[in-house]
């Protein structure tokens, strides 16, 4: 017998989906705040290094991450989005979701790249270590250097856009969308 059904659309997001988005979100917050920090100490210092390594390590989990959150995404429907969101909104929510996609790999690459450039090893919790992708090169040890901390405020910028529009969502039009990536609101 033929079903007539209409497919069902999700209305939040999956268990998969979400974990991934707020443990990518501590993370990267973790390595923002970190590098901020290790930066902004003098010298080379024991514990400077340390910071450096962790923030490596962060990086390389975000990497990892992403690149499940990607396939995961690719393979699960994610919600649709109000059908009353205005056509300008609609655009700046997938924008703003590619664009943050996007930086949650191409900034730990650029930090990969930028420790190769600069011949240090990135050994992954200081037991794996990665293989260099590019030689020791000032020039693009510089580029990558720039690049890495330009894309790190690109993304900052970003998430203060993604945090506007949830709050924006939450307080001022009260529909809901917010419960969709909580993590116990079913």
């Amino acid at each position: 017998m033929a079903s007539n059904s209409v497919p069902v659309t999700p209305t939040g997001y999956t268990r998969t989906a979400i974990a991934l988005h707020w443990l990518i979100a501590l993370l990267i917050i973790c390595g923002f705040a970190l590098g901020w920090v290790m930066t902004s100490i003098p010298g080379f210092t024991p514990t400077k290094l340390r910071y450096f390594s962790w923030h490596k390590w962060i990086g390389v989990t975000v990497f990892a991450l992403a690149i499940v959150r990607v396939l995961w995404r690719a393979t699960h429907m994610p919600p649709p989005l109000p059908a009353d969101l205005p056509p300008l909104q609609r655009f700046g929510a997938h924008a703003v979701h590619v664009l943050l996609y996007v930086l949650m790999l191409a900034i730990p690459m650029t930090g990969y790249l930028y420790s190769s450039a600069s011949n240090i090893p990135v050994v992954y919790l200081g037991v794996v270590p990665l293989p260099r992708l590019i030689d020791p090169d000032p020039v693009l040890k510089e580029a990558f250097k720039t690049l890495h901390v330009s894309l790190n405020f690109v993304l900052l910028s970003l998430v203060v856009l993604h945090l506007l529009a949830v709050v924006k969502h939450q307080v001022l039009d009260r529909d809901g969308l917010l419960s969709r990536m909580l993590p116990f609101s079913r």
